[in-house]
């Protein structure tokens, strides 16, 4: 006889379920049996088993787990080591360089300690699911994989994947490239036959693509076959530097990024273009929206490289799924999407002079149904709703940056939980986050992590990576390190 599934009740708390009447419980409870929501409602619960776990809330907000869905976790490792660059300075001459120099087996391996990192980082600030945009060879799939498994979240893992190549129109350094022989087809197909499905069918396998600067259109056709064929989500870098649509246009008869990537069979549901800085809506939009196509919006990115605002008020008025992404540490400095919400919320107010652009609700949408949407987990995760899985973050806003919030007593007309979320809360106010319905965080502390351990072999890591790549941070000029 199967075991009864254990039923934890969270009670006393507002709800933001984003659900498809996007309701806004204020006093509310959820019910988790196993690893699935059975009831999101107000007021109190009933009909409890008296064995249920009940947790009470007060002054918390539930919001669905957020969903990164551009991020580079080997990249952790190189927080503050390429600050201030443009962004094809910041590949050649830093990030390739380094990620060229990773090594070790085990659990001493660099990329198993830097996905550890990550993973930590990301659930500590909300985050339960995740795209990684570019796993290269030195990092380990099995590395990153195993950390992923381990540590209880959800993530479709994009194997960094290159088919027959030909001189690049530009002239890109990839460091990387000594390693081409593992970055292959078979190599796409060895990883989703051992990955796919496994960690209970939290891990995902996903193809990712370099951004095109002049390989042949046909082998970017031959990936997205072999992605089709076995519905494996792709996901690609493309028109994040400003020079990157005339490269494209040049190298391939005149195409703009969205025609370079209906020709090559790339766009679909399950396909994630990230960064799109510098895409035409006019041209391309259309095209996007009708093959359910994503784009991943990166602001933070996309400001500390100088590349520019993507156009993500004129996409999602042409109807493109636009989610979210952190991008990588070195780029962004951070894995919180709670703070990438606030500011993707703020800039295309300030860019377009619109103060009705984007905003709260479309920061949190993008972050959340929208993400879920982008990687083919609609049906299971990216909203609070009865049947999906319980995969949820629970926000402590009782500070005094919160107040004067009111959560009893307030029928309506009080302050916006969405605008306090989106506005306010950063992944230091993350207090409780689930993930298949079991607490992977509690406290605003990782449950069966070593956090400190994890810092630690971070530190360690690094050391040797910089050593082996000979890369390591200029002082800024005009001031004195000691």
């Amino acid at each position: 006889m199967a075991e009864k599934p254990a039923v934890t009740v969270l009670k006393d708390v507002t709800i933001i379920t984003v659900d498809q009447r996007r309701r806004i419980i204020l006093n509310g409870h959820i019910v988790i049996s196993g690893s699935r929501v059975t009831r999101v409602s107000s007021g109190a619960p009933d009909d409890i088993p008296q064995d249920a776990k009940i947790i009470s809330l007060p002054g918390r907000i539930i919001i669905p787990g957020l969903i990164n869905t551009h991020a580079h976790l080997a990249q952790s490792l190189l927080r503050g080591l390429a600050e201030d660059l443009p962004l094809h300075s910041w590949l050649c001459d830093r990030i390739w360089p380094l990620e060229a120099a990773y090594a070790g087996e085990g659990s001493q391996a660099d990329g198993y300690v830097a996905a550890r990192l990550t993973i930590a980082e990301m659930l500590k600030s909300g985050t339960t699911c995740f795209l990684e945009a570019m796993l290269t060879h030195r990092s380990g799939f099995a590395n990153v994989a195993r950390a992923v498994e381990e540590m209880g979240i959800r993530a479709c893992l994009g194997k960094l994947t290159k088919g027959a190549e030909s001189p690049p129109v530009e002239a890109l350094r990839d460091a990387r490239d000594k390693d081409l022989a593992h970055m292959g087809i078979p190599s796409l197909l060895d990883a989703h036959r051992v990955h796919d499905g496994t960690a209970d069918a939290r891990i995902r396998v996903w193809a990712s693509l370099g951004t095109p600067r002049g390989a042949p259109l046909s082998a970017y056709q031959e990936v997205a076959d072999a992605c089709r064929a076995r519905d494996m989500g792709i996901t690609m870098h493309l028109a994040e530097a400003p020079s990157d649509p005339a490269i494209i246009r040049d190298a391939y008869g005149g195409r703009t990024p969205g025609k370079f990537c209906a020709d090559a069979g790339l766009l679909g549901a399950k396909t994630v273009l990230a960064h799109m800085v510098h895409v035409s809506v006019e041209a391309d939009g259309a095209v996007l929206a009708r093959t359910g196509t994503t784009v991943a919006h990166n602001p933070g990115s996309n400001l500390k490289l100088s590349s520019g605002i993507a156009p993500v008020q004129g996409l999602l008025e042409a109807g493109v799924n636009v989610a979210l992404g952190t991008d990588g540490a070195p780029c962004n400095n951070t894995y919180d999407m709670l703070r990438e919400m606030h500011l993707a919320a703020m800039l295309h107010k300030g860019s377009l002079m619109d103060a009705g652009a984007v905003g709260a609700h479309a920061a949190l949408e993008m972050a959340t149904v929208h993400g879920a949407r982008a990687l083919g987990l609609g049906e299971e995760v990216g909203s609070l709703e009865e049947g999906k899985k319980a995969d949820l973050v629970v926000l402590d806003v009782r500070g005094v940056w919160a107040a004067p919030w009111e959560w009893e007593g307030v029928e309506g007309g009080g302050m916006d939980p969405v605008g306090l979320v989106v506005g306010c809360c950063t992944g230091r106010d993350v207090e409780m986050v689930l993930v298949d319905g079991k607490v992977l965080v509690e406290g605003g502390r990782l449950v069966g992590v070593d956090e400190e351990e994890v810092v630690a072999a971070a530190r360690r890591s690094i050391r040797g990576i910089r050593e082996r790549s000979g890369v390591k941070a200029p002082a800024k000029a005009g001031w004195v390190v000691e």
